[in-house]
C-alpha cells in the first residue's frame, strides 16, 4: 500500500506509518497543485492537513486512491460526496485537537474581557494608560452555540469562572445537557441575552451566515463575539458593520472565509481596532499536532491491515466500545451476503436485513452496509465497499430495508438476509456460535453448518440413494467432501444438501451431478470471505 503525505505531519505519526511493513511511505510536502495531480494516481492513500484541496479533480486523478486522511478535525477541504461516489474512505482526527481549541477559545474570551490587545498596543506606543477598564466575566451571561466536545469543554471552563452559561444546540441529547449542567435555550434567546457568545458548530448549509445583520441587531450592545469554529458562520461584512457601529464591543476570530485573507472587507475586518484577529491557530498547539498525526496514522494502519477504521467520516461505524462484540457480526454478514448473492441469477429489487436478539438493541447500520457491499460486489463491475454501497444500491433502484427485533428466538442472536428480484426470492439466516459463524436456515429449510471456502448446494426430490450418487461422482473426479448437511421440509418432498469441499468443483462436474440426481437447483459456491482469518 503506497501512501503520500502531502503536508507536514508530526514525526510521532510518521513513525507509526513507517513501522508498518504493509505500507510504502512517501513524504512530499512541497508539491505544487500540478505536481500533486500528476503523481496522485500512483498512491493508495493521501494524508493532508488544511492547505491541500482534495476536490473532485484531485480525487478523479487519484485512480488508485482508497483513503484520504485529514490530520485535523474539519473536512471543509475534502469533497466528501465525490469521495463517497468513488468508494474512497475519508477519515480525520476529530478528537486530537479538542483541548487545544477549548483553551484557545477561552484565551480569546479572557483577552477580550481584559482588553489585553488594547492594553498591549497602548504600552507599545509609549503610553501608560491605566484608565483601560476590563470586564469581569464572573456573573456574566455566556452563550455557547454548539455543545459538541469543544463547545462542551468551553461550557465547563466558563462555569469555573462563575459565568451563567446558556447553550443552544438542536441536536444535543437530554443526557448531554444534564451532564454539562447548562441551561438550554433557543438560538434567539441566546443571541439576545448573552454578554459573550462563543461559536462551536460545523460549517454547512444550515450554519452558513448563522450570524448576520439581523442577528447582530438583536444582540446586546457591546457583546463579545468569538469564533474558533469555521469561517463563514459569521457574515464578515455584517460583522465589520457591527464593529463600526459599536454593537459588537470586541470580536475574536480565528477562522476566515479566505485563508489567508485577500478581500478588502476581510482586511478591514482584521485591521479593526476592536478585532482580535488570529490566523487559524486553534489547533496549533504542539500537543494537538502530535495527537492528530497519531490518530490518522493509526487509522491508516488499521486500513492496511483490513481492520475497521476508528474515524472514517463517510462510513457508518460502531461506538468504539462496542467494536469487540459487534465485529463477529461484520464477518458473519460478509459471508452470508457472499453466499446468498451467488444463489441469485436475476437482478435485485429489494434487500432486507433483519436482526433478532440482543444485537437488535444496538445500531446495526454498519453491519447492514457491510452486508450490502458484499452483496453488490458480486453484481456490479465497479469496486464496492462500505463507502459507496448505499449510493450504488440507490442508483440501481434497489430498496434496502433494516428490521430489528430484540426478542430472542432459537438462537441468542440471528441475522437474516432476504433478497428479492423478478420471480426470485432467497433467504439466509446466520448466527455466531462458539466463536464461529454458522448458517442455520436456507429458504424454509432448517440447516446448521459452518461456511467454508468451497461449497455446493443441491436441491432434488427426496428419495433413497441420492447421497450415494453425489458421492460417487465426486469420488470419480477426486473431489473430497469435508462435511455434509441435509435439510428438508417433509418426507419424500424436496431435499436440500449442502456440501463442504476441500477444493473447487469444475463446471462439467457440477453439470454431471445435476444430471445424475435430476437436481431442481445446483450451484457451486466459492466463498472467499469464508477463508479462515489469519
Amino acid at each position: 500500500m503506497k501512501i503520500l503525505v502531502a503536508e507536514k505531519l508530526a514525526k510521532e505519526g510518521l513513525l507509526i506509518i513507517e513501522k508498518e511493513p504493509l505500507i510504502e511511505l512517501d513524504v512530499k510536502t512541497d508539491l505544487t497543485r500540478e505536481e500533486l495531480l500528476n503523481i496522485i494516481g500512483n498512491y493508495d492513500a493521501l494524508v493532508i492537513r488544511s492547505a491541500t484541496k482534495a476536490d473532485r479533480e484531485l480525487l478523479e486523478a487519484g485512480k488508485n486512491l482508497k483513503v484520504v486522511a485529514r490530520a485535523g478535525v474539519g473536512l471543509d477541504n475534502v469533497d466528501l460526496k465525490a469521495a463517497s461516489e468513488k468508494g474512497i474512505i475519508v477519515c480525520n482526527a476529530p478528537f486530537g485537537n479538542i483541548n487545544s481549541v477549548i483553551e484557545h477559545a477561552m484565551a480569546l474570551i479572557l483577552a477580550a474581557c481584559r482588553k489585553l490587545v488594547k492594553a498591549d498596543n497602548s504600552i507599545k506606543s509609549g503610553e501608560w494608560n491605566r484608565s483601560i477598564k476590563a470586564m469581569e466575566i464572573k456573573d456574566k451571561v455566556a452563550g455557547v452555540i454548539g455543545l459538541n466536545k469543544i463547545g462542551g469543554g468551553v461550557v465547563t471552563r466558563l462555569k469555573a469562572f462563575g459565568c451563567e452559561v446558556i447553550g443552544c444546540d438542536p441536536y444535543i441529547s437530554e443526557k448531554r445537557v444534564q451532564d454539562l449542567g447548562v441551561r438550554l435555550v433557543s438560538f434567539e434567546e441566546l443571541i439576545k441575552t448573552s454578554d459573550v457568545i462563543s461559536l462551536h458548530v460545523p460549517l454547512n448549509d444550515e450554519t452558513r451566515n448563522l450570524i448576520d445583520t439581523a442577528e447582530f441587531e438583536q444582540m446586546k450592545d457591546g457583546v463579545i463575539l468569538v469564533n474558533t469554529a469555521r469561517g463563514g458562520i459569521i457574515n464578515e461584512p455584517a460583522l465589520l458593520a457591527a464593529l463600526e457601529n459599536g454593537k459588537v464591543g470586541m470580536a475574536c476570530v480565528d477562522v476566515w472565509t479566505e485563508e489567508p485573507p485577500k478581500s478588502d472587507h476581510i482586511k478591514q475586518l482584521v485591521a479593526h481596532e476592536r478585532m482580535l484577529a488570529v490566523p487559524h491557530l486553534g489547533a496549533s498547539s504542539a500537543e494537538a499536532q502530535i495527537n492528530v498525526s497519531i490518530d490518522v496514522a493509526k487509522d491508516i494502519v488499521r486500513f492496511a491491515n483490513e481492520q475497521p477504521m476508528e474515524y472514517a467520516a463517510n462510513i457508518p461505524r460502531f461506538d468504539s466500545s462496542l467494536m469487540g462484540q459487534m465485529r463477529p457480526f461484520l464477518r458473519l454478514v460478509n459471508i452470508m451476503a457472499d453466499f446468498v448473492a451467488q444463489l441469485a441469477d436475476s437482478n435485485l429489487n429489494k434487500i432486507t436485513f433483519t436482526y433478532q436478539g440482543n444485537v437488535a438493541n444496538y445500531c446495526c447500520t454498519p453491519i447492514t452496509v457491510c452486508g450490502l457491499a458484499a452483496l453488490l460486489d458480486n453484481k456490479v463491475e465497479q469496486d464496492v465497499n462500505m463507502v459507496n454501497a448505499s449510493l450504488i444500491a440507490e442508483n440501481m433502484g434497489i430498496t434496502v430495508e433494516e428490521i430489528k427485533n430484540p426478542d430472542p428466538a432459537a438462537f441468542a442472536n440471528t441475522v437474516t438476509i432476504d433478497i428479492e428480484g423478478p420471480g426470485m426470492r432467497r433467504t439466509i439466516v446466520g448466527t455466531h456460535f462458539e466463536g464461529q459463524p454458522r448458517i442455520v436456515r436456507l429458504r424454509d429449510c432448517q440447516v446448521d453448518f459452518a461456511p467454508e471456502e468451497h461449497m455446493m448446494l443441491i436441491t432434488y426430490k427426496d428419495q433413497p440413494g441420492m447421497i450415494g450418487k453425489i458421492g460417487r461422482v465426486m469420488g470419480e473426479h477426486d473431489i473430497n467432501i469435508a462435511a455434509m448437511n441435509l435439510g428438508r421440509q417433509e418426507k419424500r418432498g424436496e431435499a436440500m444438501v449442502i456440501l463442504s469441499l476441500d477444493s473447487a468443483v469444475p463446471s462439467n462436474v457440477v453439470d454431471e451431478i445435476g444430471s445424475t440426481v435430476d437436481a431442481a437447483f445446483i450451484k457451486y459456491l466459492h466463498l472467499v470471505k469464508a477463508r479462515p482469518e489469519e
